[in-house]
């Protein structure tokens, strides 16, 4: 056993919160005795529910944990726990001079090296370096390694049950098929598979199962709720109520099909296959689903835009590569939905 409270910074966004889960649970598996306090937002806080020796600690960004004055009432807050170490999963301004006021209290620091050098060479448009970079599950690890843990995913990790969820509707059918998932939005439209072509890949797989749209916001939900209504075996998100129920019909579906976005990564802590479709991004960039596969990681051909990926998080469009993804092939991704959902009907 670590002696004394560790202090887990991660504040957004949702997809970066779930890919912690995994290193969570290793933490609770080979230290049950320690405590972990993690700060992040009140909306995450079902991401984390699994864990007995995590405290959750509500970030207030709107109040009183806003602009510079709220790090240090932060920073105060925080002090109260009497943390013996901080682990910064997150490294930005907040978190940097958390993390030097914390030193500044002799309190050991490790913060995760987003290897922004090598994050540069894969994104620039001259002297692109295409290789991919360290998954950031493992950036993550390495943070709590540094502080004294000894943690390794590749042995450490036990994925969870499913956990139970209630759809809150007599009108859904889910006695014959699989269950699917489908998260066709990201946040930004350079991640976004042609809606027409997804429409194509909700009909062709809700002719034999079940299927599940998520997403968020007015203009994504009138999209879905139109889906839902089109076709017999679609409902939408709408239908589950709260996050919590969300995510816990996530860790039942047989497949995930997203974006590179949160939904994926959620579903992909809960060990279910997740066919990821990338837009201006890739998963060389080292945000892929957790435990995926390069056979269900579907990218734009870089023989015809080869610019790609041109930023880590998908928010910048480069001229003339509007329709990059449509030569993502919609065949193959057929294809690879019925070899899993074959699969997991063995």
């Amino acid at each position: 056993m670590i002696n004394g409270n560790t202090l887990i910074l991660r504040f957004s966004s949702m997809g970066d919160v779930a890919m912690t889960a995994p290193i969570i649970r290793c933490l609770e598996t080979k230290y049950p005795e320690n405590k972990f306090i993690y700060v992040t937002r009140s909306k995450f806080k079902p991401l984390l529910e699994e864990f007995k020796n995590v405290e959750i600690f509500e970030l207030d960004l709107k109040t009183r944990h806003k602009g510079f004055l709220g790090i240090f009432r932060l920073f105060s807050d925080l002090m109260k726990f009497r943390p013996s170490r901080i682990a910064d999963l997150h490294s930005v301004l907040r978190t940097n001079i958390l993390s030097l006021l914390f030193k500044a209290y002799l309190k050991k620091v490790s913060v995760i090296d987003k290897k922004r050098k090598e994050r540069k060479a894969l994104t620039r448009k001259e002297n692109k370096i295409f290789k991919p970079l360290t998954p950031v599950h493992y950036l993550y690890q390495e943070v709590f390694n540094k502080l004294g843990f000894s943690i390794d995913l590749t042995r450490d990790h036990i994925f969870p049950p499913s956990q139970v969820f209630n759809l809150n509707s007599v009108s859904v059918d889910i006695e014959a098929g699989k269950m699917v998932g489908i998260a066709p939005f990201a946040k930004h439209a350079t991640k976004i598979y042609p809606l027409d072509l997804m429409q194509k890949i909700i009909s062709y797989v809700q002719n034999k199962h079940t299927v599940f749209l998520f997403g968020f916001g007015k203009l994504e939900m009138e999209t879905i709720n139109r889906w839902s209504s089109a076709f017999k075996n679609v409902y939408s998100c709408e239908d589950l109520g709260t996050l919590d129920n969300e995510i816990s019909l996530i860790s039942n579906l047989d497949l995930m099909i997203s974006m590179d976005s949160a939904n994926g990564h959620i579903a992909s802590i809960y060990n279910v296959p997740v066919i990821t479709i990338w837009g201006l991004t890739h998963p060389y960039a080292g945000f892929s689903t957790f435990n995926s596969e390069l056979k269900n990681q579907f990218c734009v051909d870089r023989e015809k835009f080869p610019l790609i990926p041109n930023s880590i998080y998908g928010n910048k469009m480069i001229k003339g590569y509007e329709n990059a993804m449509r030569t993502i092939s919609i065949e193959e991704v057929l294809q690879r939905i019925n070899e899993i959902i074959s699969y997991t009907s063995s």
